[in-house]
Protein backbone atom coordinates (compact mmCIF):
# COMPACT_ATOMS: atom_id res chain seq x y z
CA UNK A 1 0.00 0.00 0.00
CA UNK A 2 1.82 3.43 -1.08
CA UNK A 3 1.53 6.16 1.19
CA UNK A 4 0.50 9.86 -0.54
CA UNK A 5 3.77 12.22 0.71
CA UNK A 6 2.28 15.21 2.85
CA UNK A 7 1.34 17.99 1.27
CA UNK A 8 4.17 21.30 1.63
CA UNK A 9 3.23 23.53 3.90
CA UNK A 10 1.57 26.55 3.17
CA UNK A 11 2.72 29.97 4.12
CA UNK A 12 1.27 32.98 4.19
CA UNK A 13 2.51 36.39 2.87
CA UNK A 14 0.97 38.38 5.41
CA UNK A 15 2.42 36.19 7.95
CA UNK A 16 6.22 36.07 6.54
CA UNK A 17 5.97 39.37 6.47
CA UNK A 18 5.30 39.77 10.17
CA UNK A 19 7.92 37.31 10.98
CA UNK A 20 10.51 39.61 8.78
CA UNK A 21 9.37 42.95 11.14
CA UNK A 22 10.28 40.69 14.23
CA UNK A 23 13.55 39.66 13.42
CA UNK A 24 14.40 43.07 12.00
CA UNK A 25 13.29 45.14 14.99
CA UNK A 26 13.74 42.54 17.70
CA UNK A 27 10.46 42.11 19.53
CA UNK A 28 6.49 41.53 18.79
CA UNK A 29 5.38 45.14 19.92
CA UNK A 30 7.99 47.09 17.55
CA UNK A 31 6.97 44.58 15.15
CA UNK A 32 3.12 45.58 15.70
CA UNK A 33 4.25 49.03 15.86
CA UNK A 34 6.50 48.87 12.54
CA UNK A 35 3.43 47.36 11.11
CA UNK A 36 0.65 49.15 12.57
CA UNK A 37 -0.84 46.06 14.06
CA UNK A 38 -2.40 45.25 17.15
CA UNK A 39 -0.01 43.37 19.27
CA UNK A 40 -2.62 40.38 19.41
CA UNK A 41 -2.76 40.59 16.18
CA UNK A 42 1.16 39.88 15.63
CA UNK A 43 0.94 37.11 18.13
CA UNK A 44 -2.30 35.36 16.02
CA UNK A 45 0.16 35.62 13.19
CA UNK A 46 3.23 34.03 14.73
CA UNK A 47 1.02 31.68 16.10
CA UNK A 48 -0.42 30.30 12.20
CA UNK A 49 2.52 30.96 11.09
CA UNK A 50 4.36 28.38 13.02
CA UNK A 51 1.20 25.77 12.67
CA UNK A 52 1.59 26.31 8.99
CA UNK A 53 5.87 25.43 9.33
CA UNK A 54 5.47 23.15 11.73
CA UNK A 55 8.12 23.79 13.43
CA UNK A 56 8.79 26.34 16.85
CA UNK A 57 10.04 29.97 15.75
CA UNK A 58 10.00 31.86 18.67
CA UNK A 59 11.30 31.18 22.06
CA UNK A 60 10.71 32.72 25.01
CA UNK A 61 13.77 35.19 26.21
CA UNK A 62 12.84 37.02 29.68
CA UNK A 63 9.64 39.17 28.64
CA UNK A 64 10.24 38.71 25.26
CA UNK A 65 10.55 36.22 22.30
CA UNK A 66 13.51 34.96 20.28
CA UNK A 67 13.76 33.51 17.08
CA UNK A 68 14.82 29.89 16.72
CA UNK A 69 17.33 28.57 14.43
CA UNK A 70 13.66 27.91 11.84
CA UNK A 71 12.33 30.96 13.03
CA UNK A 72 15.82 32.96 11.51
CA UNK A 73 16.18 31.00 8.52
CA UNK A 74 12.60 31.44 7.73
CA UNK A 75 12.95 35.09 8.06
CA UNK A 76 16.17 35.58 6.06
CA UNK A 77 13.87 34.06 3.19
CA UNK A 78 10.88 35.69 3.93
CA UNK A 79 12.45 38.86 3.23
CA UNK A 80 13.67 37.65 -0.48
CA UNK A 81 9.99 36.48 -1.12
CA UNK A 82 8.53 39.35 -0.17
CA UNK A 83 10.81 41.68 -2.38
CA UNK A 84 10.14 39.29 -5.03
CA UNK A 85 6.28 39.77 -4.64
CA UNK A 86 6.63 43.44 -4.30
CA UNK A 87 8.90 43.31 -7.75
CA UNK A 88 6.03 41.15 -9.55
CA UNK A 89 3.46 43.27 -8.57
CA UNK A 90 5.23 46.45 -9.59
CA UNK A 91 6.47 44.86 -12.88
CA UNK A 92 2.62 43.65 -13.90
CA UNK A 93 1.53 47.22 -12.85
CA UNK A 94 3.61 48.87 -15.45
CA UNK A 95 2.41 46.40 -18.01
CA UNK A 96 -1.25 46.66 -17.71
CA UNK A 97 -0.68 50.45 -17.25
CA UNK A 98 -1.87 50.62 -13.26
CA UNK A 99 0.59 53.87 -13.04
CA UNK A 100 3.66 55.19 -15.00
CA UNK A 101 6.67 53.14 -14.44
CA UNK A 102 9.24 54.06 -11.85
CA UNK A 103 12.58 52.63 -10.98
CA UNK A 104 13.75 53.07 -7.51
CA UNK A 105 17.81 53.24 -6.84
CA UNK A 106 20.06 52.88 -3.93
CA UNK A 107 23.68 53.92 -4.89
CA UNK A 108 26.89 54.59 -2.91
CA UNK A 109 28.06 58.14 -3.03
CA UNK A 110 31.08 58.45 -5.89
CA UNK A 111 28.52 56.64 -8.00
CA UNK A 112 25.42 59.17 -7.25
CA UNK A 113 27.84 61.97 -7.90
CA UNK A 114 29.16 60.48 -11.25
CA UNK A 115 27.50 57.32 -13.07
CA UNK A 116 23.83 58.13 -11.79
CA UNK A 117 23.38 61.88 -12.73
CA UNK A 118 24.42 60.50 -16.45
CA UNK A 119 22.54 57.35 -16.24
CA UNK A 120 19.12 59.23 -14.88
CA UNK A 121 19.92 61.96 -18.21
CA UNK A 122 20.13 59.42 -20.43
CA UNK A 123 16.73 57.58 -18.83
CA UNK A 124 14.35 60.93 -19.04
CA UNK A 125 15.82 61.45 -22.53
CA UNK A 126 14.92 57.90 -23.88
CA UNK A 127 11.44 57.29 -21.49
CA UNK A 128 10.32 60.58 -20.70
CA UNK A 129 6.97 58.89 -18.55
CA UNK A 130 9.17 57.12 -16.46
CA UNK A 131 10.48 58.23 -12.82
CA UNK A 132 13.33 57.52 -10.56
CA UNK A 133 13.80 57.39 -6.98
CA UNK A 134 16.83 58.18 -5.75
CA UNK A 135 18.66 57.17 -2.25
CA UNK A 136 22.24 57.36 -0.99
CA UNK A 137 23.84 53.99 0.27
CA UNK A 138 26.50 51.91 1.39
CA UNK A 139 26.29 48.91 -0.51
CA UNK A 140 25.10 46.81 2.84
CA UNK A 141 21.93 48.79 3.36
CA UNK A 142 21.81 49.17 -0.65
CA UNK A 143 21.29 45.42 -0.59
CA UNK A 144 18.80 45.13 2.36
CA UNK A 145 16.52 47.46 0.97
CA UNK A 146 16.83 45.59 -2.38
CA UNK A 147 15.88 42.90 -0.33
CA UNK A 148 12.90 44.55 1.18
CA UNK A 149 11.24 45.88 -1.94
CA UNK A 150 12.10 49.10 -1.18
CA UNK A 151 14.45 49.75 -4.50
CA UNK A 152 14.17 48.36 -7.34
CA UNK A 153 18.06 48.50 -8.23
CA UNK A 154 20.90 48.49 -5.88
CA UNK A 155 24.12 50.21 -7.29
CA UNK A 156 26.80 48.10 -5.28
CA UNK A 157 30.87 47.75 -5.43
CA UNK A 158 33.33 44.91 -4.57
CA UNK A 159 37.27 44.44 -4.64
CA UNK A 160 38.47 41.46 -6.86
CA UNK A 161 41.94 41.27 -7.01
CA UNK A 162 43.24 41.77 -3.05
CA UNK A 163 43.84 38.11 -2.46
CA UNK A 164 43.45 38.52 1.53
CA UNK A 165 39.97 40.70 1.01
CA UNK A 166 37.01 38.42 2.33
CA UNK A 167 33.84 38.37 0.48
CA UNK A 168 31.94 40.98 1.98
CA UNK A 169 28.22 40.17 -0.01
CA UNK A 170 26.75 37.37 -1.34
CA UNK A 171 25.51 37.88 -4.78
CA UNK A 172 24.21 34.74 -5.45
CA UNK A 173 20.82 35.04 -4.97
CA UNK A 174 20.61 38.32 -7.33
CA UNK A 175 20.55 39.42 -11.24
CA UNK A 176 24.27 40.95 -10.87
CA UNK A 177 25.14 43.50 -14.46
CA UNK A 178 28.77 44.96 -14.31
CA UNK A 179 28.60 48.41 -14.99
CA UNK A 180 31.74 49.65 -14.62
CA UNK A 181 35.49 48.23 -13.40
CA UNK A 182 38.09 51.38 -12.41
CA UNK A 183 41.42 51.79 -11.43
CA UNK A 184 41.88 52.07 -7.98
CA UNK A 185 45.09 54.88 -7.48
CA UNK A 186 47.43 55.59 -4.50
CA UNK A 187 46.74 59.49 -3.44
CA UNK A 188 49.46 61.42 -2.03
CA UNK A 189 50.21 64.72 -0.90
CA UNK A 190 51.61 66.37 -4.31
CA UNK A 191 54.29 68.65 -2.55
CA UNK A 192 55.59 65.13 -1.69
CA UNK A 193 55.64 63.67 -4.93
CA UNK A 194 58.16 64.11 -7.73
CA UNK A 195 55.60 63.37 -10.89
CA UNK A 196 52.12 64.30 -11.19
CA UNK A 197 48.86 63.82 -12.92
CA UNK A 198 45.51 62.80 -13.28
CA UNK A 199 43.72 59.68 -13.51
CA UNK A 200 42.03 58.16 -15.93
CA UNK A 201 44.91 59.36 -18.09
CA UNK A 202 48.54 58.28 -18.19
CA UNK A 203 50.69 58.98 -15.47
CA UNK A 204 54.11 59.79 -15.38
CA UNK A 205 55.92 57.69 -12.90
CA UNK A 206 57.01 59.36 -9.47
CA UNK A 207 60.26 61.09 -8.38
CA UNK A 208 61.53 57.31 -6.92
CA UNK A 209 60.59 56.08 -11.27
CA UNK A 210 58.18 52.96 -11.93
CA UNK A 211 54.66 53.10 -10.90
CA UNK A 212 54.14 53.42 -7.23
CA UNK A 213 54.58 50.71 -4.98
CA UNK A 214 52.97 49.60 -1.35
CA UNK A 215 55.72 48.44 -0.07
CA UNK A 216 57.94 51.80 0.06
CA UNK A 217 55.08 53.49 2.27
CA UNK A 218 54.87 50.50 5.15
CA UNK A 219 56.09 53.31 7.31
CA UNK A 220 53.79 56.11 6.18
CA UNK A 221 50.40 56.82 8.06
CA UNK A 222 47.11 56.27 5.94
CA UNK A 223 43.97 57.29 6.17
CA UNK A 224 41.56 54.28 5.87
CA UNK A 225 37.86 54.75 4.05
CA UNK A 226 34.41 52.54 4.38
CA UNK A 227 34.93 49.68 5.93
CA UNK A 228 34.92 47.26 2.66
CA UNK A 229 37.40 49.98 1.11
CA UNK A 230 39.63 49.87 4.75
CA UNK A 231 39.44 45.97 4.55
CA UNK A 232 40.98 45.56 0.63
CA UNK A 233 43.43 48.68 1.98
CA UNK A 234 44.55 45.99 4.89
CA UNK A 235 44.59 43.23 2.21
CA UNK A 236 46.53 45.14 -0.43
CA UNK A 237 49.16 46.17 2.06
CA UNK A 238 49.43 42.37 3.59
CA UNK A 239 50.03 41.46 0.09
CA UNK A 240 52.86 43.70 0.02
CA UNK A 241 54.13 42.36 3.33
CA UNK A 242 53.03 44.88 6.15
CA UNK A 243 50.34 45.92 8.34
CA UNK A 244 48.92 49.70 7.36
CA UNK A 245 49.29 52.41 10.55
CA UNK A 246 45.87 53.81 9.84
CA UNK A 247 45.73 57.23 11.63
CA UNK A 248 42.43 58.32 10.21
CA UNK A 249 39.06 56.79 8.90
CA UNK A 250 36.60 58.42 7.25
CA UNK A 251 34.23 57.21 3.97
CA UNK A 252 33.82 61.12 2.91
CA UNK A 253 36.21 60.76 -0.17
CA UNK A 254 36.34 65.07 0.51
CA UNK A 255 37.87 64.57 3.44
CA UNK A 256 40.33 61.66 2.91
CA UNK A 257 42.05 64.08 0.24
CA UNK A 258 42.32 67.15 2.02
CA UNK A 259 43.47 65.30 4.99
CA UNK A 260 46.05 63.75 2.23
CA UNK A 261 46.38 67.65 1.10
CA UNK A 262 47.07 68.44 4.78
CA UNK A 263 50.03 65.68 4.86
CA UNK A 264 48.20 64.19 7.83
CA UNK A 265 48.92 60.83 5.37
CA UNK A 266 48.23 58.95 1.96
CA UNK A 267 45.40 57.27 0.87
CA UNK A 268 43.69 54.80 -1.72
CA UNK A 269 40.77 56.07 -3.96
CA UNK A 270 38.97 54.87 -6.77
CA UNK A 271 38.72 56.45 -9.62
CA UNK A 272 35.00 57.41 -9.11
CA UNK A 273 35.56 59.10 -6.15
CA UNK A 274 38.20 61.00 -7.63
CA UNK A 275 36.20 62.49 -10.43
CA UNK A 276 33.31 63.32 -7.50
CA UNK A 277 35.99 65.52 -6.35
CA UNK A 278 39.57 66.41 -7.00
CA UNK A 279 41.64 68.35 -4.46
CA UNK A 280 44.21 69.98 -6.33
CA UNK A 281 46.71 69.35 -3.92
CA UNK A 282 46.95 65.74 -3.95
CA UNK A 283 48.41 63.80 -6.92
CA UNK A 284 46.21 60.09 -7.49
CA UNK A 285 48.99 57.13 -9.60
CA UNK A 286 47.09 54.19 -10.30
CA UNK A 287 48.45 50.98 -8.27
CA UNK A 288 49.73 48.54 -10.60
CA UNK A 289 46.72 45.54 -11.13
CA UNK A 290 44.32 47.03 -8.16
CA UNK A 291 40.52 47.40 -9.70
CA UNK A 292 37.19 47.66 -8.12
CA UNK A 293 33.88 46.61 -9.89
CA UNK A 294 30.37 48.82 -9.54
CA UNK A 295 27.43 46.25 -10.26
CA UNK A 296 24.05 46.77 -10.76
CA UNK A 297 21.59 43.84 -8.41
CA UNK A 298 18.19 43.43 -9.29
CA UNK A 299 16.06 40.38 -7.44
CA UNK A 300 14.03 38.39 -9.92
CA UNK A 301 13.20 39.78 -13.55
CA UNK A 302 13.59 43.17 -12.62
CA UNK A 303 10.52 45.85 -14.20
CA UNK A 304 10.81 47.38 -17.60
CA UNK A 305 11.63 51.12 -15.81
CA UNK A 306 14.54 48.80 -13.81
CA UNK A 307 15.78 47.12 -16.39
CA UNK A 308 15.91 50.77 -18.48
CA UNK A 309 17.57 52.09 -15.84
CA UNK A 310 20.20 49.02 -15.76
CA UNK A 311 21.07 49.82 -19.49
CA UNK A 312 21.65 53.16 -18.62
CA UNK A 313 24.11 52.66 -15.65
CA UNK A 314 25.85 50.48 -17.98
CA UNK A 315 26.13 53.05 -20.76
CA UNK A 316 27.49 55.33 -18.08
CA UNK A 317 29.99 53.36 -16.85
CA UNK A 318 31.14 52.72 -20.47
CA UNK A 319 31.27 56.17 -20.90
CA UNK A 320 32.87 56.82 -17.52
CA UNK A 321 36.14 54.39 -19.03
CA UNK A 322 36.82 56.20 -22.25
Amino acid sequence: MSVEPAPPPHLDLTRLRVLAAVARTGSVTAAARELHYAQPSVSHHLARLESEAGIALLQRAGRGVRLTEAGRLLAARAEEILGRVEGARRELDALVGLRAGRARLASFPSALATLVPAAVAGLRSAHPGLGVGLVEAEPPEAVAALQAGDVDVALVFRHTDAPHARPAMDLARFEVTVVHSEPIALVRRAADVGGAGDLPHALPDDAQGGPPQLGDLRDAAWIAGCERCRADLVARCATAGFAPRIAFETDDYVAVQALVASGAGVSLLPSLALRAHRNPDVVAQPLPGATRQVLALTVGAPTPAARALVERLVEAGAAARD
